[in-house]
């Protein structure tokens, strides 16, 4: 029986060692700093620090519109994008889940886009969004899955 109970405890002790604590609220705060430094990028029409904040190998869903694969590719979308007369993006996170482990987290945001309509008056469209980022080796976390759409239309 001693020989069982050393085994027990020595495999308990090797996954406690094993487990490391995730800080939550330190992690939350790291994605939720994003925030003004991509809208920052985007209010700047810079395009590569646009783009630094998604992964090589992210998704971009924009609404009514092809999915977009892969860095190069949206930065491609981003340079169209900055294009449009009176574009602007502004976004508030509402929260933001991590996985147990603490690898991944999803963040759910209201947004509001801009852009001039076609009597040159800006017209704001607010919508919603959800985007789900990875933490990589260097600890920074990055934007893999970006997907939002308009809310609907204020009923005449």
């Amino acid at each position: 029986m001693t020989m069982v109970l050393r085994w027990w405890a020595g495999c308990t002790l090797l996954s406690l060692l094993g487990c490391s604590r995730v800080d939550v609220e330190a992690e939350r705060a790291a994605i939720l700093a994003t925030d003004r430094p991509w809208q920052e990028a985007i209010a700047a029409r810079d395009v590569e620090r646009a783009v630094s904040f998604w992964a090589d190998d992210a998704v971009v869903m924009p609404a009514g519109q092809p999915s977009v694969t892969g860095k190069e590719a949206i930065r491609g979308f981003v340079k169209e994008t900055f294009k449009i007369p009176g574009f602007g993006l502004r976004w508030e996170t509402s929260s933001v889940n991590l996985a147990p482990q603490g690898g991944l987290a999803y963040a759910l945001a209201t947004t509001t886009t801009t852009f001039s309509g076609p009597d040159g008056k800006p017209v704001s469209i607010p919508g919603k969004a959800a985007t789900v980022w990875r933490k990589g080796s260097d600890g920074r976390w990055l934007c893999i899955v970006d997907i939002w759409n308009d809310d609907a239309p204020p009923k005449p």
